[in-house]
């Protein structure tokens, strides 16, 4: 069916009830939550936008999630961040400009920034001081896991922006659960409320808080992680 008003871009979707949802939001998740959405309005990344052909949808918020990524990261001021699925940098250089100076940013894609097709909006002057670094490795398979566990196993935040087909994230999470976290971290998924999607966010059981109001229109989902 086509949709019944007319837009740039839609997906479809479902709603489901909530009483029967076996991952329930923590009080941790909520008050992270509001105060993430509240820093969100003062968030700027105009200068990462400048980088851009269509800069405007970094501001945009809600409805992209740069911002409230951004704001969750002035929250949790996390040590060490692992992004699974650079593409073009968008995400890592707004988590960078708000990460603690003493933290560490890794990001994961099977192809180099150097190579993305159409280019990417990385630079390496970027990667300069040492605090981000870039692996094309795949963490949805074992041997991804085993080759960066001790990097893994110190994650204090997880952003989950990869494949998004239903399959890629599932093997994500089957390896998390493979991983004995020294701080259980938190994880945030992009594009929950993608068809492809429904059902991996749905059968998390863990305390889990859609944000999708503060962040991405097709879905922003963040979960407090336990050791399995």
């Amino acid at each position: 069916m086509p949709p019944p008003v007319s837009v740039r871009h839609s997906e479809y979707s479902m709603l489901f009830s909530a009483d029967d949802d076996l991952g329930k939001p923590s009080g941790t998740l909520i008050d992270i939550a509001l105060r993430s959405a509240k820093d969100a309005v003062e968030i700027d990344l105009t200068d990462i936008a400048q980088r851009t052909e269509q800069g405007h949808f970094l501001n945009v918020w809600p409805g992209e999630h740069y911002k409230l990524i951004a704001s969750l990261i002035k929250t949790l001021k996390p040590k060490v961040i692992i992004e699974i699925g650079t593409e073009k940098g968008l995400s890592a250089l707004c988590i960078k400009k708000y990460m603690p100076a003493d933290s560490k940013l890794v990001t994961f894609d099977i192809i180099s920034w150097k190579k993305y097709p159409g280019g990417a909006y990385l630079e390496q002057k970027d990667f300069a001081d040492g605090n981000f670094i870039q692996y094309t490795d795949d963490l949805s398979t074992k041997e991804g896991v085993l080759k960066h566990i001790d990097l893994l196993k110190n994650a204090d935040l997880i952003f989950v922006d990869a494949a998004k087909d239903g399959a890629q994230e599932q093997r994500f999470i089957d390896n998390f659960r493979t991983i004995q976290f020294n701080r259980p971290p938190f994880i945030i998924f992009d594009d929950i409320r993608l068809w492809n999607m429904l059902k991996i966010w749905r059968e998390i059981s863990l305390p889990k808080l859609d944000v999708t109001s503060f962040g991405h229109w097709s879905g922003t989902g963040l979960v407090e992680w336990k050791n399995q």
